[in-house]
């Protein structure tokens, strides 16, 4: 069985987007552990910093089918909810602003993360969804009705659900309760065992069946060996026990999941293996119109 993860910065030592050879490294890496197909994922940076890493992508793949595009994670992030992206390249989705990352990727670009809140949120959502982008709502303070309010304009995922946005409180459900709701939104998760407990993940697989997409959200020290390692120019130190973190923080950065161990974690959750490995193959399938 082969994998599609939908939401992926690197591995094997390599990040998506530093070189053509890295590139291709780090999809060998993760090729390794079963995920034959992979969305290459770029943290927040300045537009010519993406340009620059969206031509080594669109490079790479077209000497590897097993690249699907690109994932921008920002620059369009809450600074509140940014984890591990630079709050300087942070930035809110004016027109101008998409039009050019969409030039920057020249028809690569396949899935980005917006907080809804911001201004021109919405507006942005509409215009990279009627060109097929699927939109993620992800490191964000909206609330449910912000959620659904950018479900409706034409978001379909949620960044990895429990992780850098308002949590499900009793009196705001928050974006994960909103899109629990809506049966047109599917639900990433890291399932590493360290992102969300275990008990969660097979709470959010009986509470959204067949709209669980498991994302490994990996780093260069995926399928690697702990050290110190850049992630969009912020420093990342990795444990012994596989925990990424931003240097001298207890912020996760990322994580060193590959999606063979993903399935497992689930396994070992009380998720039906077939339901498991679904959410790495045929569900992130529908997620990306595929």
């Amino acid at each position: 069985m082969t994998f599609l993860d939908v939401h992926c910065h690197g591995g094997g030592g390599h990040a998506f987007g530093a070189t053509v050879e890295g590139t291709l490294a780090a999809l060998a890496a993760h090729r390794a552990h079963g995920s034959s197909r992979i969305v290459a994922s770029l943290v927040s940076a300045p537009l010519a910093e993406t340009a620059r890493a969206a031509a080594v992508v669109r490079a790479a793949m077209a000497q590897e089918a097993g690249l699907l595009g690109i994932h921008l994670e920002g620059p369009f992030l809450a600074p509140s909810r940014k984890g591990a992206h630079d709050p300087s390249a942070l930035a809110s989705p004016t027109r101008a602003l998409v039009d050019g990352l969409l030039e920057a990727c020249d028809g690569t670009l396949r899935q980005i993360t917006i907080a809804p809140e911001l201004p021109g949120a919405l507006e942005a959502i509409g215009i990279l969804a009627d060109l097929g982008v699927v939109v993620a709502v992800g490191h964000t303070e909206c609330t449910a009705d912000q959620a659904r309010a950018a479900f409706d304009a034409g978001a379909s995922l949620v960044t990895h659900a429990f992780n850098a946005m308002a949590p499900i409180a009793g009196r705001d459900p928050g974006p994960l309760g909103a899109a629990l709701d809506d049966p047109r939104v599917a639900i990433e998760v890291i399932a590493d065992g360290i992102h969300v407990a275990p008990a969660n993940i097979a709470t959010l697989f009986r509470a959204a069946p067949g709209r669980i997409v498991l994302v490994t959200d990996a780093m260069a020290a995926a399928a690697s060996s702990p050290g110190r390692y850049d992630l969009g120019g912020l420093e990342v130190d990795v444990t012994a026990d596989g925990r990424a973190v931003l240097a001298g923080t207890a912020t996760l950065a990322g994580s060193t999941l590959t999606m063979d161990r993903a399935i497992e974690v689930c396994v070992a959750a009380g998720v039906p293996r077939d339901e498991a490995e679904a959410a790495a193959t045929t569900t992130p399938e529908w997620a990306l119109g595929l």
